[in-house]
């Protein structure tokens, strides 16, 4: 029989060493596209400007829980694309929408019913964030934001027990990243995001009874991509 949590592993190393061969694609692009004259740099983002971005996301929760039956929770990392989009209400101050959707593996460990498979669950949590982007006089541009979200988890599959239900609830977000601005129409963007994000279940393991969770995912959402800017 095949080591489900040994497969888990490998599957996400492979993940892993495709995301950083995209990232060094995407510095070698970045270093061979290099265009922009150094007048141009100022006008790169100003208000009214959309910047769209097509990005590779790997989303890594820090889980911490509370169980009835004792034990902890655990929650796998996936690795997804994601579209962002991005509109200057002034020269320095933007709006960002994010769409993208992660699919986790969950288990519960060390609890009285002993290492229980949770199966997994589809995670969907569209965030608003609103960011800062500062002035430099080079293609480097660096930007900090607070944003806010609204979880849902949907389509999930209960693994060794009955049912599972996932709480849908809002959290937050505190981001960092940067535009590299490779043209005055394309950049490379790294992103960063911390979440704040919690979610209450409830499980049903059949004869063996009723169990309650309460766990904060607080992921931390690491994006790396290309854009545009219209």
């Amino acid at each position: 029989m095949i080591n489900m949590r040994k497969h888990n592993s490998i599957k996400f190393e492979i993940r892993k060493y495709s995301f950083i061969n995209f990232f060094s694609y995407l510095l070698i692009i970045s270093i061979l596209s290099f265009n922009v004259n150094a007048s141009d740099y100022d006008a790169v983002k100003s208000k009214g400007d959309i910047l769209i971005g097509l990005k590779i996301l790997n989303l890594s929760p820090d889980e911490k829980s509370t169980t009835s039956i004792g034990g902890e929770a655990s929650v796998n990392t996936d690795l997804v694309p994601e579209l962002d989009i991005r509109y200057f209400i002034t020269d320095n101050f933007a709006i960002e929408a994010i769409a993208g959707t992660t699919k986790h593996s969950v288990r519960a460990i060390g609890t009285a019913l002993g290492d229980v498979d949770l199966g997994h669950t589809w995670v969907l949590p569209p965030t608003i964030t609103f960011q800062y982007h500062f002035e430099t006089s080079n293609s480097f541009k660096p930007y900090v934001g607070v944003g806010l979200n609204y979880t849902l988890f949907y389509n999930s599959n209960p693994g060794d027990v009955v049912s599972v239900s996932y709480k849908n609830d809002f959290g937050y977000a505190a981001n960092i990243g940067f535009d590299y601005f490779i043209s005055d129409k394309n950049y490379i963007n790294i992103d960063i995001k911390k979440f704040k994000i919690n979610t209450s279940n409830v499980i049903d393991a059949g004869v063996a009874g009723i169990a309650t969770a309460d766990v904060d995912l607080d992921p931390l959402a690491i994006s790396v991509g290309y854009g545009w800017r219209f």
